[in-house]
């Protein structure tokens, strides 16, 4: 399963002109993610999420 396009974590999400706009399913063609944003780490083996 690919990343969520989600406007809150879109590289230009202070001058988008199209934000929120997107209908569930759709893909913005400008849609990047915003690399400063921390990236959420996957469960360890016991399940539980790194820090």
């Amino acid at each position: 399963m690919g990343e969520k396009q989600l406007c809150i974590i879109c590289a230009w999400r202070q001058t988008c002109q199209k934000q929120f706009l997107m209908k569930a399913g759709q893909k913005c063609p400008d849609y990047c993610r915003d690399l400063t944003l921390r990236q959420e780490k996957a469960p360890d083996e016991d399940g539980k999420r790194s820090p």
